[in-house]
């Protein structure tokens, strides 16, 4: 979630925050505490200034056809006037005032549009929850789509690491390329839009393993009934033979987790892939922050990855290259845009979130455009 402090540095006129597995892993049980939580985070002391908000939660989890556990929140700062929401059913803008939240069902609400991925994008996760929802605004004359997604993850490290891209890549690839053909189809104006929230990219785990094994030899490990590949470990060809990285279907242990965490993780981002298939049509502002999951859920252990899964920048702010366009680049020492991660040493459940922070020109290319801040958070 988006602490206070973030909130008093940027301070931002507009803010959105997306959510993904809302009501967390035992949804059944959690989901019943959210409604409370939602009440708590509107009128708390750092929200006091937000005067206008709308959120959106997908609560209905016993419509398995429908549920994607996403959940989309807006605040709307006093001092940001005229501002307008779209509403898909009546194709026309309304102007936002109070506060309102939207949960259980989104299916009847005119204000988002919302769809799960069909199950054979994904056969083998019979319940998957993976979809997007879509908002579309107005702030002085300029309009843009706020996208939340969620896509499908890695199942396996065994498979994942069998081919390069991985096939869950394509299965990642697919879905995206729904999603950004659906949001700029005939039915509505086109309009900038940002995608951001939990895409699942992976680093390529075989270039990875072959670069983190580079001098090791790999013994493999099958299981006596079925002969199926059940563990693959890497040992140092001299050293003792040390074991650099076990890998199993969950299992992704390396031996120095540094490796991940020097430089930010920089010298690894040239396995980070998945978005290049999309450099035409995705802009990402340059990464600056260590992979983003799988972190420790161990409240003592705020900067540890689990030995999970190779650790990676899943959590992302996408724009298209019109929404690359109104955010400002000042020409002055000033930092107006800051593309980051929050809590570095703090657990936050097994993702970190990602935000951008930027300052936007309503109305871009009018000479005298009031400029407002924004504040997106995966």
């Amino acid at each position: 979630m988006l602490p206070p402090q973030v909130v008093h540095t940027h301070k931002p006129h507009f803010m959105a925050l997306h959510c993904q597995e809302f009501g967390g892993k035992n949804y059944e049980a959690s989901m019943s505490h959210v409604d409370k939580f939602v009440k708590e985070l509107l009128s708390s002391d750092a929200m006091k200034e937000y005067n206008r908000a709308r959120v959106y939660l997908d609560e209905n989890y016993r419509s398995q056809e429908h549920f994607t556990a996403l959940g989309s929140f807006y605040f709307l700062h006093e001092s940001l006037k005229n501002i307008y929401q779209f509403d898909f059913k009546a194709k026309k803008y309304k102007k936002v005032t109070g506060k309102e939240i939207y949960s259980d069902t989104l299916e009847s609400t005119p204000m988002l549009e919302k769809e799960k991925f069909p199950q054979d994008y994904f056969p083998e996760c019979k319940w998957s929850r993976k979809g997007f929802v879509r908002t579309r605004w107005c702030v002085s004359d300029c309009a843009f789509d706020l996208v939340n997604i969620h896509l499908f993850h890695d199942a396996s490290n065994l498979v994942a690491w069998e081919t390069s891209p991985s096939v869950y890549a394509g299965i990642r690839h697919k879905a995206l390329g729904y999603v950004l053909d659906r949001i700029i189809d005939q039915r509505f104006e086109k309009v900038s839009y940002f995608v951001f929230g939990d895409f699942n990219f992976r680093l390529d785990s075989k270039s990875v393993v072959e670069t983190l094994c580079t001098k090791a030899t790999m013994q493999t490990v099958r299981a006596a009934d079925t002969n199926e590949v059940v563990k693959l470990i890497f040992r140092e060809s001299d050293n003792d033979r040390k074991v650099m990285l076990q890998l199993e279907k969950k299992l992704f242990d390396y031996f120095n987790q540094e490796v991940f965490r020097d430089d930010n993780g920089t010298a690894l981002l040239e396995f980070d892939k998945e978005l290049s298939v999309f450099k035409d049509r995705l802009y990402e502002l340059d990464i600056s922050f260590p992979p983003s999951y799988p972190y420790s859920e161990d409240c003592s252990q705020g900067r540890q990855y689990m030995n999970t899964r190779c650790p990676a920048w899943c959590d992302r702010v996408l724009m298209s290259p019109s929404a690359k366009e109104l955010i400002l680049r000042s020409e002055s020492e000033e930092k107006v845009v800051t593309y980051d991660h929050i809590g570095p040493n703090v657990c936050m459940g097994d993702h970190k979130p990602v935000f951008l922070a930027f300052r936007v020109a309503p109305g871009a290319g009018k000479a005298h455009a009031h400029v407002h801040k924004c504040c997106v958070v995966q």
